[in-house]
C-alpha cells in the first residue's frame, strides 16, 4: 500500500471538513426525526432531501450499480440484529425499544464524508443501552490512539478491549475505510487485533472512516434476502458508530462530529 497517495491536498482536507460538518447536520436531522410511528423509508426519503438541501450528493444511492445491485436509498436504516446497510421501507415502522442504525454518507465540493449513529427508540433494554454505550465509547478509544505514527493495531486494540469489558463481540466480516475523494479508499480498518492483517502506520494527512459494529452475542453475520442487509446469525442485538477523522501530527480531527 502506497500510503503517499492517501495524503490529502489542504485544499482537499478543506473540502472534508465542510463535507462532514454538513453531513453532521444531515444526521442531527435525522436522528430528531426518528421516534415510534416513523417509518425507516421516510428516514430515508428525509436523508436524500437533508443531503441535497445541503447542497450535497448522497454517495451511497446507486452504490454497486457496477454490480448490478444498486442500493436503492440515500441512508442505510437498520434495526436491531440488522448490523448495517438495512434498505429503508415504508413498511419497517420504528417501535419502543428498538435498536435504531443510521448510515449516510455525502459528496460535497468533490470530497466524500460517512457516519453512522445509533439511537436508542424510547426505552430500551438495559443490554441494549450497554451495547450502545461500548461501541460508542469504543469508537471514541480507537480514535484517542491515532495520530501520525501510531499502528493500525493501537487502534483495533483499544476498540476490541473497551468492547470486551461488557462481554460483547466486534464484527469481523465488515472493517472500516480510507474515504475522501472516493466513499471506499485504502486502508481496510479492522475494528479486532489479528496478526493476519497488514499493519500500517497512520500518517499526517490520511483520512479514514473509523466504523466498530458491535454485538451483544457472537461475531458471525449472514446476509438478509435483500442481498444488501447484514445481520448477526445468532439473531443478537447490533450496534454502529462511525466518524471521519482527518489524521494530524499530535491526534486526529473528527469533521463529522458538530
Amino acid at each position: 500500500m502506497d500510503t503517499n497517495a492517501l495524503i490529502k491536498t489542504e485544499r482537499e482536507l478543506d473540502d472534508l471538513r465542510e463535507s462532514g460538518r454538513r453531513l453532521a447536520a444531515v444526521m442531527e436531522e435525522l436522528l430528531g426525526a426518528a421516534r415510534p410511528g416513523v417509518s425507516t423509508g421516510e428516514l430515508g426519503d428525509l436523508a436524500d432531501e437533508s443531503i441535497r438541501r445541503q447542497g450535497g450528493i448522497p454517495v451511497f444511492k446507486g452504490y454497486g450499480a457496477e454490480w448490478g445491485k444498486p442500493f436503492p436509498a440515500a441512508a442505510c436504516v437498520s434495526l436491531n440484529d440488522e448490523v448495517v446497510h438495512g434498505i429503508p421501507s415504508p413498511k419497517r415502522i420504528l417501535r419502543e425499544g428498538d435498536l435504531l442504525k443510521i448510515d449516510i454518507g455525502m459528496r460535497f465540493q468533490g470530497m466524500v464524508s460517512d457516519m453512522a449513529r445509533t439511537k436508542e427508540i424510547g426505552t430500551v433494554s438495559d443490554e441494549a443501552h450497554r451495547l450502545v454505550i461500548a461501541t460508542r465509547e469504543a469508537l471514541d478509544r480507537g480514535i484517542g490512539k491515532i495520530r501520525s505514527g501510531a499502528r493500525l493495531s493501537d487502534f483495533a486494540r483499544a476498540v476490541e478491549r473497551r468492547v470486551r469489558e461488557d462481554g460483547f463481540s466486534v464484527v469481523r466480516d465488515l472493517v472500516g475505510h480510507g474515504v475522501g475523494r472516493e466513499l471506499h479508499e485504502d486502508p481496510q480498518i479492522p475494528n479486532y487485533v489479528d496478526s493476519r492483517v497488514p499493519e500500517f502506520s497512520f500518517r499526517k494527512g490520511m483520512t479514514v472512516a473509523l466504523e466498530p459494529m458491535i454485538n451483544v452475542g457472537g461475531y458471525a453475520l449472514r446476509m438478509a434476502p435483500d442481498g444488501w442487509t447484514y445481520v448477526t446469525r445468532d439473531g443478537s442485538l447490533s450496534a454502529h458508530f462511525e466518524d471521519t477523522i482527518i489524521v494530524t501530527e499530535r491526534g486526529t480531527e473528527i469533521v463529522t462530529r458538530t
